[in-house]
């Protein structure tokens, strides 16, 4: 079992760069406009945030890719020493499998003493116990649940019973030791999901939305006596999850994620309501088809590129961002009236 688990950790990777279905975060539809009389100096811009009572260099994350396989070593040691250099934080990926099988704890435990802002990460049918051994395995900061339902249901091995859960995320929402991040895994969080996880006492929410990262035609990859491909286009697209649970409240630190590639996808995710971006695809594409050098060179462009955007728009922090005017437009324009 343990030795299957860790072949679906490496096919999950491979799988993802081989996957060709790409959906639309929709962030593309918030439409902002140029500042011709944008008076900062570029040179000043201060991309830094707080996140957890650490301040980062930008508003930017590495989100929840990998773990308990040799491959997966040495992606979360490169990640690890990434995060570290460029001071933001990173998550591993599902610690499930280092709960039962001791030989893939390795992958996770090497992070413990990485000076970088970790996160952990498991499914939300562990209990309690699962989570503070998972967030004592890396020395996280805090905690991700991730809600996988629809890559469950495509899964032959996964799981069919989820009645139970949400009680179970109440009491790990309650008791657990250190922050609580709930996320998707790329199908997006709605606004009655989110208003649910805000009456537990959730305070951070990854919409994870669609137009990353595809868990049903990853796993569909994996069986060939199927085909899922139907369900490719499930999901509540980022820039709406986004808009939709932030309308909630002020009161939650909201992350996204789900196809944020680029600067621009960052600067309009913070402009419509998001706290923070969380990137996993992109990384692991720079990391995997070039090598340590191109994936923090991505990174590094990356917050130049959104100190360029925010020149643009004449702001010189992230406050000052995530107050720019915005119009909708297009598709995500027709789903938000149709609330």
């Amino acid at each position: 079992m343990d030795e299957k688990r860790r072949e679906r950790k490496d096919e999950h990777i491979e799988n993802y760069l081989r996957s060709e279905f790409k959906s639309k975060t929709l962030l593309n539809n918030v439409y902002v406009e140029h500042n011709a009389l944008s008076n900062v100096n570029f040179d000043e811009i201060d991309t830094s945030i707080e996140f957890m009572g650490n301040k980062i260099s930008m508003p930017v994350m590495v989100n929840a890719m990998t773990g308990g396989t040799e491959i997966s070593e040495d992606i979360n040691e490169d990640l690890s020493n990434i995060c570290r250099e460029l001071n933001i934080p990173m998550a591993v990926g599902s610690e499930s499998i280092a709960i039962k099988d001791k030989d893939s704890r390795e992958s996770f435990s090497l992070l413990k003493d990485k000076n970088v802002i970790k996160i952990g990460n498991l499914g939300w049918e562990n209990k309690i116990e699962n989570f503070e051994f998972a967030k004592d395995l890396i020395g996280a900061s805090a905690m991700q649940a991730h809600l996988n339902i629809a890559q469950e249901l495509v899964m032959d091995e996964g799981e069919r019973d989820f009645s139970k859960n949400f009680k179970n995320l109440q009491n790990i929402s309650k008791n657990i030791s250190v922050p609580l991040i709930v996320k998707e895994v790329g199908f997006g969080i709605s606004k009655e999901v989110g208003q649910k996880l805000l009456d537990i006492g959730v305070k951070y929410i990854d919409v994870a939305g669609k137009g990353g990262t595809n868990f049903i035609e990853i796993e569909d990859m994996r069986i060939f006596n199927k085909d899922y491909s139907e369900f490719y286009s499930w999901g509540i697209p980022t820039a709406k999850s986004i808009l939709d649970v932030r309308s909630l409240s002020d009161d939650f630190f909201l992350i996204a994620s789900g196809g944020i590639r680029n600067s621009s996808d960052v600067c309009k995710s913070l402009i419509i309501g998001a706290d923070m971006c969380a990137i996993s695809g992109e990384v692991l594409s720079f990391l995997l088809r070039g090598d340590y050098d191109y994936a923090i060179k991505y990174l590094k462009e990356l917050n130049t590129k959104i100190k360029i955007f925010m020149a643009l728009v004449g702001v010189k922090n992230i406050e000052e961002l995530k107050k720019v005017p915005y119009k909708l437009t297009g598709r995500l324009k027709e789903l938000v009236d149709e609330n």
